[in-house]
């Protein structure tokens, strides 16, 4: 065994990561097995009751970003009834051709710079790299979309929540980030008893995301590799603000180090010492919640949580107060399909498009979605110091 020091390049070339103008990472997703989370997954759905179409007009969407996991067309924007994807994008030419195939549309533009000039879209999709989420969102709304986004909504950095913030505040458009725990089965059934009042106040609540990565997935320049870990912390953190709408007061965290080559300092461009990190937070409530993103974990993925409450508690189901029927998520379009992530992604989709032909705001909306990521943001900057409690950004519209 050599016990010469791996260096960030060494890693770097193990990784598979590419030292041209994009930086891809060399492997693609058709080579990987399933990303964890990308299978169709079964879920609890309300039979009982129909999907109706309200509406007659079709929300004319573009979306931006294929990538390593298809993800893009993951959320069957191109087979909701009031939608027609009228353009995609992608920097990389053949998944740009790829996301136009699976999303049957016929225009494509070769960067999401290019495609928010066509005024004939009212919503982008934006399913491109975390670091880009809010310069992203704000380039698209600032020409006049409503914004949808994957997860996070900010990558690490506090003055773009900020600037996002303002930005959906004067343009006055919807903004919605697809978190997907926010349609599992079990938040879904917490919200609705929620907000009927039937836990009272939180008085403590737990998320976890378990992702285990002893190799990094395929990503755009690599921005995958050893990033912190409660920079991409709402999986875990919508098991209190998803279930409330509240948000986090302060923060103390603590992190642990991996034996994962890329979570060592010198082998990831953030300078990240954790693979692990676990989060314990003051609520708008006056409670407590732990959250934590963990690497490190093999043979244990996915987004759990529980909260307990003044009356009642749900953890695998509800405990407590009296007896009622656990919520069912509701009947989706015919031909939408639930989708992975907890059969999530249909209804994310679903919520979005319905916001707009509804003129509201949708339920992820801007609040919700800075209070569930700028949370893991100061959170990490804890970690580093320490565990020293740290004071996080209040967003309230």
């Amino acid at each position: 065994m050599s016990n010469k020091k791996e260096t960030r390049r060494d890693f770097i070339k193990k990784a598979g990561v590419s030292t041209g103008a994009l930086g891809l990472l060399a492997a693609t997703a058709k080579a990987e097995k399933v990303i964890q989370g990308f299978d169709e997954t079964e879920t609890d759905i309300d039979t009982s009751k129909i999907w109706q179409q309200k509406y007659d007009r079709k929300v004319k969407v573009g979306i931006v970003g294929f990538g390593a996991c298809s993800f893009g067309a993951a959320f069957g924007f191109q087979d909701h009834p009031n939608v027609e994807v009228v353009a995609v994008s992608d920097l990389i030419p053949d998944r740009c051709a790829g996301l136009a195939k699976a999303c049957r549309c016929e225009k494509t533009y070769p960067s999401l710079e290019k495609m928010v000039k066509d005024d004939s879209i009212e919503a982008i999709f934006c399913a491109t790299d975390a670091p880009s989420h809010a310069r992203h969102c704000m380039l698209a709304m600032n020409h006049g979309k409503h914004v949808a986004v994957a997860v996070p909504a900010v990558f690490g950095n506090l003055e773009h929540a900020h600037q996002l913030f303002e930005t959906v505040k004067k343009t006055g458009l919807n903004y919605m980030m697809f978190e997907t725990s926010c349609y599992h089965d079990d938040l879904y059934a917490m919200r609705q008893l929620y907000k009927k009042d039937h836990f009272g106040k939180i008085i403590y609540s737990e998320g976890e995301y378990y992702h285990y990565a002893a190799s990094p997935i395929s990503s755009y320049k690599g921005w995958r590799v050893g990033s912190p870990p409660l920079w991409y912390p709402t999986h875990a953190t919508a098991y209190y603000c998803g279930v409330t709408g509240g948000n986090f007061t302060d923060v103390s965290c603590q992190g642990m180090k991996s034996i994962v080559p890329m979570f060592s300092p010198e082998n990831n461009p953030y300078n990240n010492p954790f693979g692990s990190e676990f989060a314990l937070l003051r609520t708008s409530e006056g409670g407590t919640s732990r959250m934590l993103k963990a690497t490190d974990t093999p043979g244990v993925h996915g987004e759990r949580g529980r909260i307990y409450g003044q009356k009642a508690a749900y953890y695998g189901t509800l405990h407590g107060g009296p007896k009622v029927a656990i919520p069912k998520k509701p009947q989706l379009p015919p031909g939408v399909s639930p989708g992975g992530h907890g059969g999530a992604h249909g209804y994310l989709m679903n919520e979005f498009v319905m916001s707009i032909l509804e003129n509201r705001k949708p339920w992820i909306d801007i609040t919700m979605s800075l209070n569930m990521s700028v949370a893991g943001v100061v959170a990490h900057q804890s970690a580093l110091k320490d565990g020293e409690r740290l004071k996080i950004p209040q967003f309230v519209m």
